[in-house]
């Protein structure tokens, strides 16, 4: 394994904490304390809490330094405390917290200057600083999904994504056999991701894109939320229960779909990927078309599988990191790309568009691979596996670089739309 470059995690970690100050400077304090769903903490404490973590695995843990806030390690334990009970804890003020979470950098960054990087597991590759880049990232996605729940006026602006460039449609053959899944060589990739492991995949077709806006309206159109043959039973009861009609965020006028996005209202755009649906509205799209959404092993053969060398690639377009030429992620823009945007970015077998844009779900439930092993702590996979969890796969328009590649295994409710979920389908040869 090559020495990583300091400067390079500490380019990483400030261009995080630059986010995370972007989507909390932007609203007021009322806005900062203030719970805009029962799904979602108060943006205050997800400012808090990045620090807080920061502080226990980067000053304490990897440091060995006294802590600066002890007495706060209760609030911002995700574990003791449901989102929804959030707001009525004790919670740093927003002066108090901005202070904390720049206490907290300072001695991050002097530990990271004076600690050997190969010392021991924990810091091999630099993994405890990549685990601390990743984690508040993962938040300032989540954050980003807040900011789309608050209600008044948009308070955040991003350039519109590149137009199409190329003409995207059908299906993919991805052909029959072994490949390698999960990884032992990525240094930043978490527990869940590893071993790497060979899978023998039958053959199948994928789609080359995520099933679109305009896809999706079809089926509306076409009474799919009405008709119990597109559903599950689970999911057909969670529809009736829930009033389910559309998309989140999305509402018809005049026989034009339209939808609320970070306090706009536009029309769909119909070649964009659809998002904010849920698994089980995923689910009755595929059964409608004749279709079904792809297993995670599948989608990872589709993004990773090089036919010529049969070997996996970090990415779909290889093993360098994102471009902005790749994939539509790091909230460069605030709303998925048309299909066909990125042609760069496309896998060997030609399917587009597996990284970034929107989360997409698959019919795997969250599990561990085969040989895992906890590493470093049982609470960021181990203690939801088994649960009511389906897989999600290759990050979001939200999702920052530093968070996803083609290995990188996201998990959900399947009854959760306030993420930046859509899909893509897949299909049995016949």
């Amino acid at each position: 394994m090559t020495t990583p470059d300091k400067n390079a995690i500490a380019a990483q970690l400030e261009r995080s904490r630059a986010r995370t100050v972007l989507l909390t400077d932007a609203v007021d304090e009322d806005d900062l304390l203030r719970q805009h769903s029962p799904l979602m903490s108060p943006l205050i404490w997800d400012l808090a809490h990045v620090g807080s973590q920061e502080e226990i695995w980067l000053v304490r843990d990897v440091g060995g330094r006294e802590p600066l806030r002890p007495d706060i390690d209760h609030l911002y334990d995700a574990f003791k405390h449901a989102r929804r009970d959030r707001p009525a804890l004790p919670l740093l003020d927003p002066a108090e917290a901005r202070k904390y979470i720049a206490q907290v950098r300072d001695k991050a960054l002097d530990v990271l200057d004076h600690v050997r990087l190969d010392e021991r597991p924990l810091l091999a590759g630099g993994f405890a600083f990549g685990m601390i880049v990743q984690h508040e990232q993962q938040h300032d996605e989540t954050m980003l999904a807040t900011h789309q729940l608050r209600s008044g006026g948009p308070v955040l602006s991003a350039p519109p994504p590149p137009r199409s460039f190329t003409r995207v449609r059908g299906e993919v053959f991805v052909p029959g056999g072994p490949f390698t899944m999960g990884t032992d060589t990525d240094p930043w990739a978490l527990d869940n991701e590893r071993p790497a492991h060979v899978v023998d995949v039958p053959a199948f077709l994928i789609d080359a894109a995520p099933v679109t806006n305009a896809e999706f309206a079809a089926f509306i159109d076409a009474g799919g939320y009405d008709d119990p043959r597109w559903w599950s039973e689970r999911g057909w009861a969670h529809r009736n229960e829930a009033g389910l009609v559309a998309p989140m965020h999305w509402f018809s006028d005049q026989g034009q779909w339209y939808h609320r996005r970070f306090g706009r209202v536009d029309p769909i755009a119909g070649n964009e990927p659809v998002v904010h649906v849920g698994y089980f509205e995923a689910e009755a799209y595929a059964t409608w078309a004749g279709k079904r959404l792809p297993t995670e092993i599948e989608w990872e053969k589709a993004a990773r599988w090089d036919p010529e060398t049969g070997r996996s690639r970090r990415f779909p377009w290889g093993d360098d990191p994102p471009g902005p030429d790749h994939a539509n992620l790091g909230q460069r823009h605030l709303t998925p790309a048309p299909v066909g945007a990125y042609p760069a970015g496309a896998s060997p077998l030609g399917v587009h568009q597996l990284i970034g844009d929107v989360w997409e779900w698959t019919s795997s439930d969250w599990h561990g691979y085969p040989g895992f092993c906890v590493f470093p702590y049982a609470e960021y996979s181990e203690v939801f596996f088994g649960g009511d969890y389906k897989v999600l796969r290759g990050g979001s328009f939200g999702t920052d670089a530093a968070a996803v590649r083609g290995t990188f295994r996201n998990w959900d409710h399947p009854i959760r739309r306030q993420i930046f979920s859509g899909f893509r389908c897949a299909r049995d040869l016949a």
